[in-house]
């Protein structure tokens, strides 16, 4: 079948940031395998400008929800690295592709033909394993991404310090983030407050209540070109199970990750020494409005230990 007019493959994965970052292995492995297909990737709005820096598409399209119409017309390929449908299977099948990569769903027979959906593999690995059951090559490890301009001047002690999270089930409580700021101060440390716009009061409330500066409260302040370079220019950071967390792998800095409702053999960094990961074993609902008991478990002693141990 003649392939149509550009652009002939589009790829979904319309979430956040971790979602983005933990899709680059994937993402590579197609852009390699289709060096002379016109590639467009699909993403939220808030991630797109990092998206467009990573080499992966030709172009970086968004949408806001599996509501919006398609934007991207008879693609040759459509490649659903966004869940395991079927919405999202059915918003790709509206460009009218011509073949699906996807996983299997029993409701969208245009899926038939791919692998069985796992819910307990790690999100870099499902995704890989999705695009090597189409004969297309993916690294795990490879998910570095070149680091942007840091927007601030170096300073060898700076610590992000990430005090939110999407959902409250993984939001360790702003209270014991100001006994470890207050020890990062203490230990000479500059830490560097992050989050984004909602999650600025929480942010300035850590602040005042560890007595630095507001001018070191970021939350609200960059877009997420200029938090990775914020991330880039870190000693140490500090976050739960959020994106933050995967800027640091993404950028080669050592990090404390604190997991609660969700176990990091899913969502989790490599074990390649420069992280450390805090979870108490227990698993939740990682949407829920509350913090995970196990989160809570998690002592401000153990964070900053693990803080100095790497």
């Amino acid at each position: 079948m003649p392939r149509p007019p550009d652009p002939s493959v589009v790829v979904l994965r319309a979430l956040g940031l971790g979602d983005l970052l933990t899709g680059v292995p994937a993402l590579r492995g197609l852009r390699a395998a289709l060096p002379r297909d016109r590639i467009e990737l699909v993403v939220s709005r808030g991630v797109a400008p990092l998206a467009r820096l990573l080499d992966v598409a030709d172009d970086v399209t968004t949408i806001a929800s599996l509501s919006d119409d398609a934007p991207v017309p008879a693609p040759f390929l459509a490649v659903n690295l966004h869940g395991s449908g079927p919405e999202s299977h059915s918003w790709l099948l509206r460009t009218n592709p011509s073949s699906l990569l996807a996983f299997a769903h029993p409701s969208i027979p245009a899926s038939f033909g791919g692998p069985t959906w796992s819910a307990d593999e790690h999100e870099v690995g499902r995704w890989c394993r999705l695009v090597t059951a189409a004969g297309i090559d993916a690294d795990v490890t490879d998910l570095s991404i070149p680091a942007p301009p840091d927007p601030l001047p170096a300073d060898p002690d700076r610590v992000v310090v990430h005090v939110g999270a999407g959902a409250g089930s993984r939001r360790w409580p702003p209270r014991r983030w100001v006994e470890v700021v207050r020890r990062l101060v203490r230990d000479g440390r500059t830490p560097l407050l992050t989050g984004d716009e909602d999650e600025r009061p929480t942010a300035l409330f850590v602040a005042g209540e560890a007595g630095i500066p507001v001018d070191r409260v970021l939350a609200g302040r960059t877009d997420v070109v200029e938090l990775a370079g914020v991330v880039s220019g870190a000693r140490l950071v500090l976050a739960g199970d959020t994106g933050v967390g995967h800027l640091a792998t993404a950028l080669g800095r050592p990090s404390v990750l604190l997991f609660g409702p969700t176990s990091p053999s899913r969502w989790g960094p490599p074990p390649d020494g420069r992280h450390v990961v805090l979870w108490k074993g227990s698993t939740g609902d990682p949407h829920a409005d509350e913090p995970d008991p196990g989160l809570l478990r998690i002592t401000v002693d153990e964070v900053l230990e693990a803080a100095a141990a790497i």
